[in-house]
């Protein structure tokens, strides 16, 4: 099945390109999502169009996701905790914790698109990727430290 992506979508396309896709994969979920149209003559003029406008769109989220990034890689959060023996927490650290320290410093990233795979659970220094674009993922330095 042929269709024209109306997004980028990761490891498949930008914006405008015309792929091919496994039926399954264009009829449940890139169709009812509104991700994709499918590849007719019709669309593939009327998605010329649409592309001058989506692509001003994508660089103007690009350039605010970027300007966030700048922001974002300047900040290192501290978080206090009390810890057991051999420095394990009483608790875990998690992307709505981080979430909620970025907002209170004035920086609004949603906690999904804190890509923390598993909380965490000791002391220490650790990278934090951020997902704000499919094209910018800043990292933010989050410091574990004890009570």
């Amino acid at each position: 099945m042929e269709v024209i992506l109306r997004q980028a979508v990761e490891k498949l396309g930008h914006t405008g390109d015309v792929v091919s896709v496994s039926n399954g994969y264009g009829r449940n979920y890139l169709l009812p999502r509104g991700v994709a149209y499918l590849a007719t003559e019709g669309n593939k003029r009327k998605i010329e169009q649409e592309r001058q406008r989506l692509e001003s769109a994508e660089e103007a989220r690009r350039g605010s996701a970027r300007e966030l990034a700048e922001k974002l890689e300047q900040v290192s959060l501290t978080f206090s905790a009390r810890v057991g023996e051999e420095g394990k927490l009483f608790g875990s650290v998690t992307s709505s914790d981080i979430a909620a320290q970025l907002a209170a410093q004035g920086l609004h990233v949603e906690k999904r698109q804190i890509e923390l795979h598993e909380p965490i659970k000791a002391l220490g220094v650790y990278r934090v990727p951020v997902r704000l674009h499919a094209d910018v993922h800043p990292e933010i330095k989050v410091w574990v430290i004890k009570q």
